[in-house]
């Protein structure tokens, strides 16, 4: 139970670490540095869906023949399905836009910048969760070692993305002390969120390839939904793309090494 509750405290302090930054940079990030550190994380989250998620929950079901694809490919749509609900659902505002997103509402841009990490930090904390389970239950290919890794990757990319959250929430006004705990603050849904995974796949082990689906599906629609269109835009694409090259071959290493 010490390794979960560490593993599932790793990705919280990778946020904490990178909101810190708000201490040390004077000025607002630069492009060149958001676009790169934007395709970082989406190559991390794109090679833990992959290697972590969604092929041990083929593996998983492998016994079955070419239906062991099923609950990979129900379990991926339905997490798509639950993030594009709650992102249509929550008021927010992402980053690097004057156009609030979801239904209407009072509330402040730093408010509504705090929901739209909230919901991106979401999918990561499930995916932690699930793949402790999945190794808490000897799924083949998953252990502990291997959950750990995925915690760790997920803490790597956390720390880029602590500080693209920390300094926008300086830029609207906020003091460095409040953008650090705001920005620290939305990393605190991964650990909750992994915990209640962990307690939701004990009592339903039957649906655990799902589980691991889904955790996948969910972090690929903030990659294809956010993170991409992100950086993407406008000058030094080609900086992401470069980041998303290092980022996903990181996590693949991590997997297959830990593994």
């Amino acid at each position: 139970m010490t390794i979960i509750a560490i593993g599932l405290l790793i990705p919280l302090l990778g946020t904490v670490l990178g909101s810190a930054f708000v201490f040390l940079m004077k000025d607002e990030m630069s492009d060149r540095v958001q676009k790169t550190l934007l395709g970082f994380a989406s190559g991390v989250m794109v090679a833990a869906s992959v290697w972590s998620l969604l092929i041990p929950a083929m593996e998983m079901e492998e016994s079955k023949g070419a239906w062991s694809v099923l609950p990979a490919a129900v379990g991926f749509l339905l997490g798509m399905g639950f993030l594009l609900v709650l992102d249509e659902l929550t008021p927010h505002l992402h980053i690097g836009t004057d156009t609030p997103e979801g239904p209407r509402s009072r509330l402040s841009r730093t408010a509504m910048l705090a929901l739209a990490v909230t919901i991106h930090n979401l999918p990561e904390g499930m995916a932690v969760g699930v793949v402790f389970a999945g190794a808490e239950q000897g799924v083949a290919r998953l252990s502990l070692a291997s959950a750990v890794a995925v915690s760790i990757g997920i803490a790597i990319q956390n720390i880029p993305e602590g500080a693209i959250i920390s300094m926008p929430m300086r830029a609207e006004g906020n003091s460095r002390w409040r953008s650090f705990l705001l920005g620290s603050l939305s990393g605190a849904v991964e650990p909750i969120g992994g915990l209640a995974v962990i307690l939701l796949a004990s009592l339903l082990t039957p649906v655990l390839p799902y589980m691991l689906a889904f955790a996948a599906g969910a972090m690929f629609y903030v990659v294809v939904e956010e993170l991409i269109p992100e950086a993407s835009s406008g000058k030094h694409s080609n900086l992401s793309t470069i980041g998303f090259a290092i980022g996903f071959v990181l996590m693949m290493v991590l997997d297959v090494v830990m593994g």
